[in-house]
């Protein structure tokens, strides 16, 4: 058993690097390493080595490429691109850094160009990574190809004539330089000078090779003695056109591979400030459209193509199209390509132009995808611009980046939905326990004073009877400010809180707040200071006469008997000011930052042992509020609370 799990535990340790190319063979290759990943059951990752002659190749080349990079995807490798010169360097670097086990390669005795040969690239990877195992498929049809780089015959003639001024202008400053002594070594100088500027100014190496033989010949024709010939007296001359020769191509070369890694890293860091843009605006992101916005347009910016946006969660299908760098976007025929994108959308995998199934679209669909989830379809105008490698590696990561930011957007408002819905049924198993505490109390004693009542009425004296009948009033009363409190938050929490608003004296309200708490306010004396102004305020008569009965209750429950309460009214430059005050026992400060909230009772007992559901500060907030008001609670010096709440006043004009 242990010798099993030993051996699952190794197997588990192997990864598969398949190498992609233009080849014919390739796509030979890279199902034999599929089947040998599966086998392992281990990662397979197909890796592309771009050079700069690819780059320069024909677009038979680069289509073989795009098919041999699609049937590795559909076959589960990961793609990965890489650059230099010396593919099998990369290749093997590469491999050592992701703890590859094996190399599978193609079996070719040589590559050979248009002007060189060299070390097949099994050769190379027996050289630079000998500890890793490479596999060699067999194949009748491998053999060497030739690149079949199709040559421009206008680049030809402007490189041509490039090399031909540079090289006239440098001969016509070696013969001023001559005719002024300047030594053969500064003559020299100045071919080498044209050859570096021939290598940067030209597009391909043979340039540069080819300037190195013309500078030695044309400084042999022209500054050597015998001067107008090839041939050359001293001794010592042929050595000198071979060093300058050698110096000449080398430094002409590096000039050409500086240039081409300059222009690469350029391309590279464009890329890569890309993806670091993108992974910071999804951050930032709020949202699924924000999501779909962002990324439609970064891929925009990484393209340069028309783009278009497809969101799974949308019936109708309508994209979001993001145009060009030149702000033109042609015609998008949405029911000829809507096909396509239920295609993408049912089988997870890229289709359109450039794939087998619907090449007839001017666009490539990919899928954004967690895993076997998509969360949207990008779709990208090709025509017959195909995209580059690099361009194709930087969008997977784009759209990975993108499905998993989708997705921790879902996570986060299923979490969120699920909170609340938690929060939701605590409240209501809170307020279920709380109503039925609260309203068995009151109901227990007015039936039971009614039941006395009925049953032993003409037993009790006249002022037993009117202290009964004022327990039920109170008890009565108490029940319908409850009853009005849940109703009102009820309204609150699904947002039918409908102001009916009119002009009111904001005096009348309050006396008419203060008269119907007459009956339940006991030992208190509730006095009004009314403020010389005439105060109109545009409110909801009912729903601020309940804000005050409210305020005044409380005060009347906290505080003990024989101690007044305070209501006044004054003006605020614009507002008009309600001061409800006590000389209660106040209220903590630890409490003041949540007195206001839903369900909070604080820590103050209350006088008459009823539970309080918390909801009245909670109601008295939501409909100050919806008056463009504000209410705060401060403390009453020597003691006691004191609650503050302001209304915009309303202009009345009288006409006499």
């Amino acid at each position: 058993m242990e010798a099993g799990t030993d051996y699952f535990k190794e197997r588990n340790k192997e990864h598969i690097l398949v190498g992609l190319s233009s080849s014919p063979s390739n796509g030979k290759i890279i199902r034999t390493a599929a089947r040998m990943a599966e086998a392992f059951d281990c990662p397979l990752t197909a890796i592309f080595v771009e050079t700069p002659a690819f780059r320069k190749g024909s677009e038979d080349n680069k289509a073989r490429f795009r098919e041999n990079c699609n049937l590795a995807e559909s076959l589960g490798a990961d793609i990965e691109i890489v650059y230099g010169d010396d593919a099998a360097y990369q290749i093997a670097e590469f491999a050592r850094l992701s703890g590859v086990s094996k190399i599978v390669v193609g079996r070719s005795n040589v590559v050979q160009t248009r002007f060189f040969r060299k070390p097949a690239l099994t050769d190379q990877l027996l050289v630079y990574a000998p500890e890793i195992d490479i596999h060699i498929i067999p194949d009748k049809s491998a053999r060497a190809y030739y690149d079949s780089r199709q040559t421009n015959s206008p680049d030809i003639l402007k490189n041509v004539l490039k090399s031909l001024l540079i090289f006239a202008g440098a001969t016509l400053l070696c013969l001023l330089f001559h005719r002024m002594g300047f030594t053969d070594a500064n003559i020299i100088m100045v071919y080498i000078l044209g050859v570096v500027l021939t290598s940067v100014a030209t597009s391909h190496q043979v340039y540069s090779l080819m300037s190195s033989v013309a500078s030695v010949l044309i400084f042999n024709y022209l500054f050597t003695m015998p001067r107008f010939s090839f041939a050359a007296y001293e001794t010592g001359y042929p050595l000198t056109f071979v060093v300058m020769f050698l110096t000449a191509l080398i430094t002409g070369t590096f000039a050409i591979r500086y240039k081409e890694q300059a222009s690469q890293s350029a391309k590279t860091a464009y890329r890569t400030k890309i993806l670091f843009d993108t992974e910071q605006i999804l951050s930032k992101a709020e949202g699924k459209e924000e999501l779909l916005l962002a990324i439609g347009s970064q891929i925009g910016r990484l393209l340069n193509r028309n783009i278009v946006v497809f969101d799974r969660d949308r019936e109708d299908m309508k994209p979001v199209l993001f145009p060009a760098g030149d702000g033109k976007l042609q015609a998008y025929d949405l029911e000829r390509e809507k096909e396509i994108v239920s295609w993408v959308f049912a089988n997870n995998h890229r289709a359109g132009a450039g794939t087998d199934n619907y090449s007839w679209s001017s666009y490539m669909y990919f899928a954004m995808r967690v895993n076997e989830r998509i969360y949207g379809v990008v779709g990208i105008e090709v025509n017959d611009r195909p995209l580059e490698a690099a361009e194709y590696g930087v969008l997977l990561s784009i759209l990975g980046e993108g499905a998993l930011a989708m997705e921790n957007e879902k996570n986060a408002r299923e979490k969120e939905e699920a909170a609340l819905w938690a929060e939701r049924e605590q409240l209501r198993a809170n307020l279920l326990r709380m109503i039925s505490h609260d309203l068995r109390t009151p109901l227990t004693s007015i039936s039971g004073h009614a039941s006395n009542l009925i049953s032993n009425g003409s037993y009790f004296d006249e002022e037993t009877k009117q202290q009964l009948y004022r327990d039920i009033y109170s008890d009565s009363i108490w029940l319908i400010n409850l009853v009005e409190n849940l109703l009102s938050s009820t309204k609150i929490e699904e947002g039918q809180i409908n102001l009916r608003k009119s002009t009111e004296l904001l005096s009348d309200i309050v006396d008419e707040a203060v008269e119907h708490c007459r009956g339940s306010s006991g030992a208190h004396e509730i006095r009004v200071y009314d403020c010389d102004d005439l105060l109109f305020v545009k409110s909801d008569t009912k729903l601020l006469i309940q804000v005050l009965v409210n305020l005044i209750n409380n005060a009347i429950k906290y505080t003990p008997d024989q101690t007044p309460i305070e209501i006044r009214l004054t003006s605020q430059g614009s507002m008009a000011q309600v001061t409800v005050s006590d000389r209660g026992s106040g209220i903590p400060d630890e409490d003041k930052a949540s007195i206001f909230e839903k369900f909070y009772c604080g820590s103050n007992p209350i006088a008459d042992s009823r539970r309080s559901l918390g909801l009245g500060l909670y109601l008295c907030k939501a409909i100050i509020e919806a008056h463009n008001g504000f209410i705060v609670v401060e403390d009453n010096v020597p003691c006691g609370a004191v609650f503050r709440f302001q209304l915009p006043r309303e202009e009345v004009i009288f006409h006499e």
